[in-house]
């Protein structure tokens, strides 16, 4: 068996828009009412699977979601051309491209039982999000049907709520080893809405089967969520034994750290003061919310957003760190700005699930060639541009279930996968 690290990326949808639905995401509600991209966005995403591919990574994808949701629209007892704009926005959101809250996972090191377990996040504290749940539950029982090697688990119910991988990280001496599992959750006393609940994590530990000496309970910092870190991993990223994280990313950090350093006594811990990066840098960069991944060649690299050159203090703490001899070898900026715009980095756009590549549906798999193949189809069918004016659009709508059919179709996966 060869278990390796696996990069799932959501591949970005034909409804992308800016409707500003996302509270407490600065960039969400600062391009609110914006004119989006989605080719380009799509795109974007492409070329971001091809640059990890380029590095020696295996990668995945999950598809976007059928938009519009009639099915949520009728239970609320309405449909896209008489619902009130915020729902039909809602229901048009392509925000499942950000794979990141797709689920949180644990590999057969970690789990008492040897399989690999996913939840699927509820999604349940934004509305828009709160739908998504059943259609990416269907894509990873698809995905990883595969018994004797993963257990995918429904959903935490309300009103915990549980946004994915966002909001856990894993450390270990390496990915096929046992691993200790950190999950992070909010205040209740933050001044926006705790996405993640202590109760949820727990839950996710206890159906994943995980040992409670290798399982760690963090509360993110207010100051971080109040910043625009409305996911931990806008300020904290971690790989193998590496944590990445900025000095105020955790409430009670330093008995976090002293906890982690027990458990896994190899562990390395790069923090970034506050006073050569600010909280409000850190965010308006995205700096942690990068794909921080071991390399074939040895060493890690960190695959951020270009806009993190564009922030003095950030590229330049940046170029110190790998002029050093530290663990972080490379800086790899990616152009993924559309989906920035939104409030999702490199980060947020992929799922890491550490298992054995043989076991998974490989119609979930990627090559260049396959990617290729994959852009051809968004050249072709994805929207040039959208406005929120437009979510009623029949025309537009039209175009957004053909992309999507056309997509679905040339993978072979519209007998699994339509609504």
């Amino acid at each position: 068996m060869t278990v390796r690290e696996i990069n799932f990326d959501g591949v970005i949808g034909p409804s992308h828009n800016y409707a500003g639905l996302s509270i407490g995401n600065l960039a969400s509600t600062k391009n609110a009412g914006e004119i989006s991209r989605p080719r380009a966005a799509a795109l974007q995403g492409v070329e971001k699977m091809r640059t990890n591919i380029r590095l020696g990574l295996t990668q995945g994808i999950f598809l976007p979601q059928w938009r519009p949701d009639a099915g949520w629209l009728s239970a609320l007892g309405t449909d896209i051309a008489n619902a009130d704009p915020h729902i039909r926005a809602a229901a048009m959101s392509a925000s499942s491209m950000w794979a990141a809250n797709a689920a949180t996972v644990s590999p057969a090191a970690d789990t008492a039982d040897g399989r690999t377990h996913l939840t699927v996040a509820n999604l349940v504290t934004m509305p828009h999000r709160s739908h998504e749940w059943p259609q990416t539950l269907k894509q990873l029982r698809v995905a990883f049907s595969d018994q004797s090697a993963f257990t995918v688990h429904p959903p935490i119910p309300p009103p915990f709520g549980d946004e994915g991988a966002a909001n856990h990280m894993r450390l270990s001496q390496s990915h096929d080893t046992p691993g200790v599992e950190v999950f992070v959750h909010g205040p209740a006393t933050a001044r926006f809405p705790a996405r993640q609940h202590l109760e949820a994590s727990k839950a996710i530990a206890r159906l994943h089967r995980l040992d409670p000496a290798r399982t760690l309970f963090v509360m993110q910092s207010e100051e971080a969520i109040a910043a625009g870190a409305f996911h931990n991993d806008v300020v904290a990223v971690a790989n193998e034994h590496l944590l990445f994280a900025h000095e105020l990313a955790f409430a009670q950090k330093d008995r976090f750290y002293a906890e982690l350093r027990e458990a896994l006594p190899s562990v390395q811990i790069i923090e970034v003061p506050a006073s050569a990066v600010s909280l409000a840098d850190a965010i308006r960069s995205y700096v942690f919310n990068a794909q921080l991944v071991t390399i074939p060649e040895g060493g890690m690299a960190l695959i951020l957003p270009t806009e993190a050159r564009d922030v003095p203090a950030v590229w330049k703490w940046l170029e110190d760190l790998v002029a050093g001899n530290g663990p972080i070898r490379r800086i790899i900026p990616v152009d993924v700005h559309q989906s920035m715009a939104n409030g999702g980095g490199p980060a947020c756009l992929r799922l890491r699930v550490v298992a054995d590549p043989a076991n998974i549906d490989p119609r979930f798999l990627v090559n260049e060639s396959k990617l290729d193949q994959i852009a051809a189809i968004i050249s072709e069918y994805w929207p040039e541009e959208i406005a929120p004016g437009d979510l009623a659009d029949t025309r537009l709508i039209a175009q957004i279930e053909q992309s999507w059919l056309a997509l679905i179709d040339h993978l072979q996966l519209s007998g699994d996968l339509m609504p």
